[in-house]
């Protein structure tokens, strides 16, 4: 007597096709955590952005005296810090799986808004079946085929992420009509 008989004793999958089909999955499933990695990379770049540019306005100073040193000596390299230490470019292994190179972080209070820019620069992937055939020949003179190889083999690419914030204006802290 069986015990369950809807579980029928079946001829397993040919092994050829699982042997075959297995490695396409696998990279196939790898391309996915990658590109969905560097769309968290994005995500966390806005938002550092909006971290390094709120607290730039708030505790960066007015003054000719203390913009040229406070502010440039201490407070954008802590900026900078934070902001590598947010993104995950201080992990190795995030760094290896993203293919990241560089992150650098630019303050730039000279306008009427002060602009946050953070860009990652990313090495070349360099996919060997790809990048064995000639540019030229495979691309055929399409603008976007050949700045994809040359992102994917030969330089890179970068990610930016812009963010404004206005100058140090503090509101006032409220007082009562009638006085304290």
């Amino acid at each position: 007597m069986k015990l369950f008989p809807f579980f029928r004793s079946t001829r397993g999958q040919a092994t050829t096709e699982v042997v075959l089909l297995f490695p396409l999955f696998v990279i196939f499933l790898v391309f996915l955590i990658k590109l969905t990695g560097l769309l968290v990379l994005n995500q966390k770049m806005q938002i550092a952005a909006v971290y390094a540019a709120r607290r730039f306005q708030l505790q960066s100073h007015e003054t000719a005296f203390y913009a040229n040193g406070w502010d440039k000596r201490y407070l954008m390299p802590r900026i900078e810090e934070k902001v590598k230490e947010y993104v995950g470019f201080n992990n190795e292994g995030m760094r290896k799986f993203l293919s990241l190179r560089d992150l650098k972080v630019k303050i730039d209070p000279s306008t009427t808004w002060t602009k946050v820019t953070i860009t990652a620069y990313m090495k070349p992937l360099r996919i060997r079946f790809l990048c064995d055939y000639n540019k030229d020949t495979l691309c055929q003179n399409d603008t976007h085929c050949l700045h994809g190889y040359t992102v994917i083999c030969e330089t890179g690419g970068e990610i930016k992420v812009y963010k404004h914030a206005g100058h140090n204006e503090r509101p006032n802290p409220y007082e009562r009509p009638e006085g304290t």
